[in-house]
């Protein structure tokens, strides 16, 4: 999936939090920006963030939608990890793929290939 403004514009801010908390010199803080700017995918961009721990307390990224037991995202947030699991979702007919973020939590986002 490709890597929007947004989505660098966020790991920006993680990568500026980072360094604030004392994890990335200033130097590795430039060369993860560089690495940020030239990633197309969200997949490269989240090998630069690999490395680094769940940022605490971070606000939601992404809004939402509850119905019937399933919380689905608009769109996957950077450092989420896609996993092989897909499955139909019965209220609206989707097919929703499974994605885990850091901290292991579960998030549903229509799959494209539907």
């Amino acid at each position: 999936m490709l890597l929007s403004d947004a989505d660098r514009e966020l790991l920006f801010e993680q990568l500026g939090r980072h360094a604030a908390e004392g994890r990335l010199t200033i130097e590795e803080l430039e060369r993860r920006v560089a690495a940020i700017e030239a990633a197309e995918h969200r997949e490269q961009a989240a090998a630069v963030m690999a490395d680094l721990p769940p940022l605490a307390a971070e606000p939601p990224q992404r809004r939402l939608r509850w119905g019937r037991g399933h919380g689905e995202a608009d769109v996957p947030s950077p450092g989420w990890q896609p996993t092989g699991e897909r499955f139909r979702d019965p209220r609206s007919g989707r097919v929703m793929r499974v994605w885990v973020d850091p901290a292991g939590g579960r998030h549903y986002v229509a799959d494209e290939r539907d």
